[in-house]
């Protein structure tokens, strides 16, 4: 997918509220074979993931190739070229409420609720500044600076401090 394609937003503005604009910003684009070109071929979509660079068996590029979505239904990978590419960062990303736990249940937020925090998405990786969304439907946590491959499916953990206060499986 070229890193100029038209799909890649360049301007943001005009939301009618907050959770509207979380939600924005936490949707994964709709990449459809249209929008690229066949590079390869592979086994199964299912079998690779977000961010992914290794196994991906193709070469002749300028830089590494990178996975920035899959669809199992139509067993389709869509790959970036480069670490830096847009698909890679999204700055948000959401939880659904029966997946939000907190550790610390005196610190759960009601609805309407923000908390500043410090999170991560990936095991080892140096917490992030981040502000929690508290919505009826769930929680957006927003992150200061972009982040590379936020995977459906995977863990994000907020903390204040060096203390584990919460964590929800990514929608």
């Amino acid at each position: 997918m070229d890193a100029n394609h038209a799909v890649y937003p360049q301007s943001e503005t005009g939301f009618a509220s907050l959770e509207e604009e979380l939600a924005y910003r936490a949707k994964n684009i709709d990449y459809t074979p249209e929008m690229g070109k066949i590079v390869g071929k592979h086994q199964g979509a299912h079998y690779f993931t977000i961010g992914q660079r290794k196994g991906l068996n193709v070469g002749g590029t300028k830089e590494p190739l990178f996975i920035i979505a899959t669809d199992v239904t139509t067993n389709t990978i869509y790959t970036g070229q480069g670490h830096n590419h847009p698909g890679l960062f999204k700055r948000a990303l959401f939880v659904q409420k029966p997946e939000v736990h907190w550790i610390r249940e005196d610190l759960a937020l009601a609805n309407g609720e923000k908390m500043e925090v410090m999170a991560r998405i990936r095991y080892r990786q140096p917490l992030q500044k981040a502000t929690l969304y508290q919505f009826e439907d769930g929680m957006y946590v927003l992150f200061e600076e972009p982040q590379s491959a936020i995977t459906e499916g995977q863990f994000v953990s907020w903390h204040i401090g060096d203390e584990l206060v919460g964590s929800g499986v990514i929608s």
